[in-house]
């Protein structure tokens, strides 16, 4: 059984080629994808909608938006995430801070094991 089997995971990404594919790949690996957000807007509905047991997070969505708030909003209520990101850790906002960054670009194990990272409270670079 896969790591990530059940496991309810939001992913926050503006682009739909890139959504996508990340949905298709946690899918692969078990995994219930909740919902699928490309603004801060949809991702804070979905959260409180859907209740993910983690969330996956591109750092850079559509209007000039970051999903800075979907992080905070996230880690008030306790939900691991992820954050796949190029921009290095030292350069990120605090909020931040408290999830697993996952250095773009990755492997579906890489994004895997950051994942149970997150799940296990573990905050380090991936």
């Amino acid at each position: 059984m896969s790591a990530l089997q059940d496991l309810r995971v939001l992913v926050v990404e503006n682009d739909e080629m890139s959504a996508t594919l990340l949905q298709m790949q946690l899918v692969q690996g078990g995994a219930v994808v909740v919902g699928l957000a490309g603004s801060v807007d949809e991702a804070l509905r979905l959260v409180e909608e859907t209740v993910p047991q983690v969330a996956l997070l591109d750092y850079k969505l559509a209007r000039n938006q970051t999903s800075e708030p979907v992080a905070a909003d996230l880690a008030a209520r306790g939900i691991p995430f992820v954050l796949a990101t190029g921009m290095a850790r030292e350069q990120l906002p605090d909020a931040f801070r408290g999830g697993v960054v996952l250095t773009k670009p990755y492997l579906t194990v890489e994004l895997n094991a950051a994942l149970v990272r997150a799940l296990q409270g573990q905050s380090a670079n991936a």
